[in-house]
């Protein structure tokens, strides 16, 4: 486990580059924090980190998004937040995302949370000021 905490989103960068580098090989990556706390934001600096010249917004409406990092690869970023139930994943084909090699990034876990896989990287945020968070990773 890993805890960051930063002042700025200018120190956001670093939080992304530890994220990629903890991932050891996982592949879904979920995020939890209130709302405002600064997923989708981390998940955009991620992006830049992998590379990616892709505009990175919340799929809130659309549930997920795909994009293509620097070398090629595709990154899905998922939004829950919206699904009433887990039969919305099913009938979304979640497994075939979650279990297709890809990363995926995953906003609102708590909503579908028994079909995270149990090795899924979580990154907690927590909001500690108005600029401030605290990241765990683990």
């Amino acid at each position: 486990m890993k805890t960051i905490e930063i002042d700025s989103l200018s120190e956001l960068d670093g939080v992304a580059e530890a994220v990629i580098d903890s991932l050891d090989g996982r592949t879904v990556v979920a995020f939890c924090g209130e709302m405002g706390a600064g997923k989708t934001t981390l998940i955009r600096a991620i992006m830049e980190e992998l590379g990616s010249s892709d505009t990175v917004t919340s799929p809130t409406f659309a549930i997920v998004n795909q994009y293509r990092t620097g070398k090629g690869d595709t990154v899905y970023h998922f939004d829950f937040y919206r699904i009433n139930s887990m039969s919305e994943a099913f009938d979304l084909g979640y497994e075939e995302y979650f279990y297709s090699g890809d990363l995926c990034l995953v906003e609102w876990p708590e909503k579908i949370e028994p079909l995270i896989p149990d090795d899924a990287m979580i990154v907690r945020i927590e909001v500690t000021g108005e600029t401030s968070r605290r990241f765990t990773v683990c």
